[in-house]
Order: structure tokens, then sequence, then C-alpha cells
């Protein structure tokens, strides 16, 4: 399989970081040319110029290929050209330092901070920029217009690339999970269609037919009907999986989805509700507990429903059943004694996720509980 790093979205704007590295050593070897006569030290400066080349084949080449765009060599990078930079008081003359005549790397030094932004984003093209900048005005020896210029530039040309590299990489991220959800729509209704002309018409048929008999026969019924169901929610529910960003999001929604049965009914959003994997997880197991314990304490006719609620501020599931509740001081004397391993265990998970668990329940009333998660554990795509 083909990694990440080798699909770089990015891959546009390191190619125009390349180009324009070669074309401002060209700019900075016919500036040396044209004032070789002037400099204090003519061989530093043929040196520094050099040593610019050689590194603009260097980074370029490693530029070149997603595989060695790594995150030290463009700190390097910014490094390495403030540093030649800073040999500009050796080389310049002070007739060159008052005629205004360019540092010795010219605007050569402009590709370190939009190789920064390309790597880092927006952030750290600004910081990159920002280096730059002030070792430019230590080159100058002075803080004037024409340097804050510089800076400003600087600066601003590491937020836009940066800009434009975040949205490339979000873009490209965006159409992935669009393609795999389109792939796997089509693949769910190949498999819909399939089972629909086969299994669940047996299925049902089974469940007709043993509720028509009786018996032993509806027991058969019953458990059909189960499977047809479950089998209809596995082929109508939208896939979950963990984002190509290496956080790893899931829709809860359809994780959710899959919990209906024949007594458990699941009401949920009509759009995705992405979490966090580990936080999906956790409220699926939570869900699963609660609907064990109707199934375990409200007896075999009990029915349940899970409502997931989407407030944006934070995500609400409920899960309620119409079993006969819990008896008055029951809960008080399971405390007491530590008792309480469910009830205890779903607001343990709840409280690791920063949310809040509540019970309510009554003789005769059935139980509730109300399971909330702060939008803060919410997944941004």
């Amino acid at each position: 399989m083909t990694s990440p790093a080798t699909r770089d979205p990015a891959t546009p704007l390191w190619r125009g970081v390349v180009l324009l590295r070669v074309l401002t050593w060209f700019f900075a070897l016919a500036v040396v040319i044209g004032h070789r006569a002037e400099f204090a030290r003519p061989w530093l400066a043929w040196t520094v110029v050099g040593a610019m080349g050689v590194w603009s084949l260097a980074t370029s080449d490693a530029y070149s290929r997603a595989s060695s765009r790594w995150s030290w060599l463009v700190v390097l990078d910014v490094v390495v050209t403030t540093a030649l930079m800073l040999t500009s008081p050796l080389i310049l003359s002070p007739e060159q330092y008052a005629a205004a005549t360019p540092l010795i790397t010219t605007v050569w030094a402009a590709a370190g901070p939009l190789a920064a932004a390309t790597r880092f984003g927006a952030g750290g093209g600004v910081l990159a920029g920002l280096v730059v900048a002030v070792g430019t005005g230590f080159a100058r020896e002075k803080l004037d217009l024409d340097v804050a210029r510089d800076g400003v530039l600087l600066c601003a040309s590491g937020l836009l690339i940066g800009m434009a590299a975040t949205t490339a990489r979000r873009s490209a991220e965006a159409l992935a999970r669009a393609l795999r959800t389109e792939a796997a729509t089509a693949e769910r209704e190949r498999l819909a269609r399939s089972i629909h002309d086969s299994v669940l018409q047996v299925l049902a048929r089974v469940r007709h037919r043993g509720l028509e008999v009786g018996g032993e026969a509806a027991e058969l019924a019953k458990l059909a009907g189960e499977q047809e169901i479950a089998l209809r929610a596995l082929v109508t529910t939208e896939p979950t999986w963990a984002s190509a960003g290496g956080d790893g999001f899931a829709d809860l929604r359809s994780a959710l989805q899959l919990l209906a049965t024949p007594s458990v009914q699941v009401s949920t959003p009509a759009g995705t509700v992405d979490l966090a994997t580990h936080v999906t997880e956790e409220l699926v197991a939570v869900t699963r507990e609660a609907l064990s314990n109707v199934e375990k304490h409200a007896g075999p006719d009990a029915h349940a429903w899970v409502l997931l609620e989407d407030l944006g501020t934070e995500v609400v599931v409920s899960i309620r059943d119409d079993g006969p509740g819990i008896p008055a001081g029951r809960l008080e004397r399971a405390a007491r004694l530590g008792h309480l391993g469910v009830v205890e265990s779903i607001r343990g998970r709840v409280r690791d996720l920063g949310g809040t668990a509540t019970l309510e329940t009554g003789p005769g009333t059935g139980t509730e509980w109300e399971v909330r998660v702060p939008s803060a554990t919410r997944g941004e795509r």
C-alpha cells in the first residue's frame, strides 16, 4: 500500500519551492558577478555563493521526493539560510552598505521560509519568515523601513503558502473520505440487493410461517426476525473507520444503528456524528452495557430505546427501557455493599471521557440512562 508521504497533496508547492530556489540562486550568482570588484572579501563571496549552490542542489533533490521531505531538513534549511545571510557583514564593503547593495543571499533567502510553510503550515511559515527577517536585520546592522518591509513580506508569504498547503492536504483527505464512502455505498447496495433476493426473503418467510405454526416454531420465527433486522441494519448503515489523518475519527451514528434488534429501537440524526475513535468505542460499549442490563433485569419482553442527539456543544446518548424499574432504596443498599458494578462501570467510562452519566429509575417506570459527552472530544474533519 502506498504510504501517505508519497501522496502529499502539497507536492506542487514543493516543486514551486525547488524552482524558486534554483532561480534565485542564479540571481544571487549574477549579483556576485556584478559586484565582485566591490566586495571587501571577494573570495568569501564566491565561497558563500558556492555553498548556496551546493545547498540548493541538495535541498532541491530532497524536496523533489515526498519520502525525503523531512522536518529536520526543513528546519536545518532555515538555519543554513540564515547563517549564510549573516556572512554579509564580512563580505560587503562600507560603500556597499551605504549604497544599499543586496545582501550576499539576496532573495534566495526566501526559499527557506516557504519550504517551512509547505511542510509545517501557516504557523511554521510565519515563524521561519520571522527568523529570516531577524537575520536580515542583523546582517543589515540596522532596522529601517526596508528591513521591516522584507520581514513583512517573508512572514506574509509563509502565511499564505502555509494556508495553501494545509488547505490542499485537508481537501485531499476529504476527497479520499468521499471516495471511500462512495465505494462502500456501492458495495453495500450490491450486498443489499443480493441479500434481499436470498437471505432476507428466506428469513422473512421463516418468520411468517413460524408465527403461523406457533409452538417451538414461534421461537425460531423470533430468532429469524432478529437476524433479519440485524442484516437490514448492516447493509443500510454507513461504514465507520478511522480517518487517514492518523488521529482517528469514527461515526457514532452508524455504530449505534448496528445495535438495533426487534426489542431495541435506535433513533439517530440524519447526518454523521463524528467523534474520536476511542470516544465512539467507549460510548458504544456504554450503550451495550446498558442494553445488556435491560435484557438481564427487565425480562425478555422488555423493549429499549436508544436516542442519539447531536447538540453541537455536546453529544447525548439516552438508553431507556419499559421494564419494571429499580425499587426504591435498592441502589443505595447495593452501593453500601459495593455491588454497583454496571452502574459504576458506565459512569466511570463516561467520566474518563469528560462527560456525565445519570440514571433515572423507579418502581414501574423503567430505567433511563442519559450520557452526555462534551464537544471537546469531537473530531473535526
